[in-house]
């Protein structure tokens, strides 16, 4: 591609890198947009009115428009469960097809952008959640057009569409909550409220809920009647999970099942519990998963309303970018300073 400033009356066919602004003789105002392609009628008319040279880029042979770039690269990107908004001014935007979890491969879309820097391509964090219709990802094409084998290399670097949402899969929730003395009622049923606000977009529903003494071989129990007719179950406990032998991951190993993960480098989230019973997951919900905000429990729910595996391995890489904001309500800021409206706790 060439670019650079030509004589207005030569700038014919060419495409306008800057707007142009100007008075024609007969008085009326002249405009060209940037990235207008110049007509003959154009280019005369400018040059009438005194403008000396129009800044434009020329294609050459073997060039690709920024718009058919931009296409063909979002289309290079995009796997199931997502759209390509029509290519303007060099840049296809990318949109879920559906609510779920964005999954994207970091290397391709390193080597992508690696490619030549006339070429970008952003996305949102993998493993977002997103909603139907949010943006995802965006190509911008920089110039107003790019070598054929540029964009044949940035295509082959894609490899095989490496952006995708992995969409939610309506589940059946047993959830159990473990009581003690002192714990109002109001405290489970605010947690119910505000597990049914997260569930909302996932299509997933709380289909039975049991509550029974914070003790190992009752909360067993309870998983145990759960199990055979529900997708997955979640724990609140009435006492925060402070060791693999303290009560839920105990009740979990008593009904049959396994603990595959206890604690997240996630903050607020740190106490969650990953295990498994009778072939599905079971969530030991942190404390702050009572908070309509976002915290580490969120992270892991979503990914496992999507079918999205969820290993140790994968909670272990979860640090960067997992000290999230903090929440006022709970019984232990970070400064370690009791919160303003609430009594220091007693040592």
């Amino acid at each position: 591609m060439r670019f650079g400033p030509v004589p207005a009356a030569d700038s014919a066919g060419a495409v306008a890198a800057h707007g142009v602004q100007a008075r024609g003789q007969d008085g009326e105002g002249l405009v060209l947009r940037k990235g207008e392609r110049v007509t003959p009628d154009q280019a005369a008319s400018l040059a009438r009115a005194g403008v000396g040279s129009v800044v434009v880029a020329r294609l050459e042979p073997g060039d690709v428009g920024e718009n058919d770039a931009a296409r063909r690269l979002a289309e290079a990107m995009a796997g199931p469960g997502l759209w390509i908004e029509r290519a303007f001014t060099g840049r296809a935007n990318l949109f879920a097809a559906t609510p779920g979890v964005l999954l994207v491969d970091v290397a391709a879309v390193d080597r992508v952008n690696a490619v030549d820097e006339r070429l970008t391509l952003a996305t949102l964090p993998a493993f977002r959640a997103v909603a139907e219709g949010e943006m995802v990802g965006t190509v911008k094409v920089v110039p107003f057009a790019v070598a054929g084998t540029v964009l044949d290399a940035a295509v082959a670097a894609a490899a095989v569409s490496p952006l995708r949402v992995s969409p939610y899969r309506p589940h059946r929730i047993g959830v159990v909550s473990t009581v003690l003395p002192g714990l109002k009622p109001s405290v489970v049923a605010k947690t119910l409220r505000v597990l049914d606000q997260r569930l909302a977009p996932t299509g997933s529903v709380v289909a039975a809920t049991r509550e029974v003494p914070h003790d190992a071989a009752a909360l067993a129990s309870a998983l145990d009647g759960l199990a055979p007719d529900h997708d997955m179950l979640i724990v609140y406990g009435a006492s925060a999970i402070a060791d693999r032998r303290d009560v839920i991951p105990a009740a979990v190993e008593r009904a049959g099942g396994t603990v595959e993960h206890l604690g997240m480098p996630v903050d607020p989230g740190n106490l969650l519990m990953l295990g498994r019973l009778g072939g599905r997951p079971v969530l030991g919900a942190p404390g702050c998963a009572r908070s309509p905000k976002e915290n580490g429990f969120d992270w892991v729910l979503q990914r496992l309303l999507a079918d999205v595996p969820v290993t140790p391995a994968d909670i272990r890489r979860l640090g960067v970018g997992g000290l999230l904001m903090e929440i006022v309500s709970r019984p232990q800021p970070r400064s370690g300073e009791a919160p303003a409206d609430e009594p220091e706790a007693a040592p």
